[in-house]
C-alpha cells in the first residue's frame, strides 16, 4: 500500500450510504451552518451521475425549483450529510443522465424500476 492510500483510508469516514445510481430519486440531509447556528435541510431530486471512488468520490442531484432546475454535488464522504434516503428507483440506460437537463414537463419523467419483494 502507497502512503497516499493509508492517508485516504485514514482519512475515509465511516458514512453508510445506501447503493443508489443514476436516475434514482433520493433525498440528501445536510448540515447548514448560519452564523453560530446550525441546521438541517433536504435537497430531495434525481441522481445525475456518481463520480470518482474512494475518497474523493461525488454524486450529483438535480431538483425543480418552482421551473428552475437546480443542481448540487455532494462529496459522498462529507461529514455535513446527515443521511440519504432513497425515494424511488429508476431506470435508465445511462450512467450520466445530462440530457435530462434539456427535458421539461412529461419528457423528464424517469421510469420507475418495479422492485418485488421476495
Amino acid at each position: 500500500m502507497n502512503a497516499i492510500q493509508f492517508v485516504e483510508n485514514d482519512l475515509s469516514s465511516n458514512n453508510t450510504i445506501p447503493d443508489f445510481k443514476a436516475g434514482d430519486t433520493i433525498a440528501v440531509d445536510y448540515k447548514i451552518k448560519e452564523g453560530n447556528k446550525e441546521r438541517i435541510q433536504t435537497f430531495q431530486g434525481v441522481v445525475l451521475q456518481r463520480r470518482s471512488n474512494g475518497n474523493t468520490e461525488t454524486f450529483t442531484v438535480r431538483k425543480m425549483s418552482g421551473s428552475v432546475g437546480v443542481e448540487r454535488i455532494f462529496p459522498t464522504n462529507s461529514p455535513f450529510i446527515e443521511s440519504i434516503k432513497i425515494t424511488k428507483k429508476g431506470h435508465v440506460r445511462r450512467a450520466r443522465i445530462f440530457y435530462l437537463r434539456e427535458l421539461t414537463g412529461k419528457s423528464a419523467r424517469i421510469k420507475e424500476k418495479i422492485r418485488v419483494k421476495k
